[in-house]
């Protein structure tokens, strides 16, 4: 019995809480119902200068269902988009991107839109945890990273003048040998079983896509291996001359193989 007090006056507590909380949100929902467009456009601006994502999503969202070809509407929408992002709603955020894009082809701001859906993706993967851990990121399939590549690749080639092309870029870069490096990593899976023509083709796609990674030194070495396996000489001369031209000739193409990882910082 003496136990059972406290209980329930937690629960009582807790209750009260919960009570409060849903009052609060009936409360909002129907503030948000009697505002105009431009009450709702500054409403979900304030929220989103104060952090409050969720607030902001509901108010652009009212603002996007209730009054759809209002101005106000229009810039919400890729708003919307960044208060997705920044709430950790990454499918919503993609699709509002991809609604935007398909809509506004033309729209000034559709760079941004694609920069938008090019950090939704680049943020997915790593994660904190695995870099704590030292995961070995070359071994993780890069769905995430391919199409956050592409994204980028959009803004920079297609909008080069844009306020977001340098950071587009650089993050590309990043990008460019996280892919190279998964690569290189199939090709080496491959040329330890003996599958030479399949690990000579993922490394010279290695080399073709991603120039300039440093894991392209590595899938050279791999081509020269594979086409020596193959006898086919004139290919791993070739190889070799590309090799000795952009890398130290006194370093063995075969202990090139098994370097650092690109993303290994430590």
């Amino acid at each position: 019995m003496l136990l059972s007090v406290p209980v329930r006056g937690g629960v009582v507590a807790l209750c009260a809480v919960l009570l409060a909380v849903c009052g609060c949100s009936a409360h909002r929902q129907k503030v948000l119902a009697k505002q105009t467009p431009e009450q709702l456009f500054k409403t979900a601006k304030k929220d989103l200068g104060n952090n409050n994502f969720s607030g902001a999503i509901k108010a652009y969202e009212a603002l996007t269902a209730r009054f759809p070809f209002t101005d106000e509407a229009r810039q919400a929408r890729i708003d919307l988009i960044y208060a997705y992002y920044r709430a950790g709603e990454s499918e919503s955020a993609t699709d509002a991107a991809d609604t935007f894009i398909r809509e506004n082809p033309t729209h000034p701001r559709v760079d941004y839109a694609y920069y938008l859906k090019g950090l939704v993706d680049f943020e997915r993967t790593p994660n904190a945890i695995e870099r704590l851990f030292r995961a070995d990121l070359t071994q993780r399939p890069p769905s995430n990273a391919r199409k956050a590549f592409a994204s980028f690749k959009i803004v920079v080639e297609q909008y080069p003048k844009s306020e977001y092309a340098h950071d587009a870029l650089q993050r590309m870069v990043y990008l460019r040998d996280r892919l190279a490096s998964y690569e290189v990593h199939v090709a080496r899976y491959y040329l330890k079983r003996g599958a030479y023509v399949a690990a000579a083709q993922r490394a010279k796609g290695a080399v073709e896509q991603y120039d300039g990674a440093p894991a392209v030194k590595d899938a050279l070495a791999i081509m020269i291996e594979c086409y020596d396996k193959l006898g086919l000489e004139p290919l791993a001369a070739q190889s070799r001359q590309v090799y000795e031209a952009n890398f130290s000739a006194d370093v063995a193409p075969s202990e090139a193989v098994a370097k650092r990882a690109w993303w290994k910082f430590w």
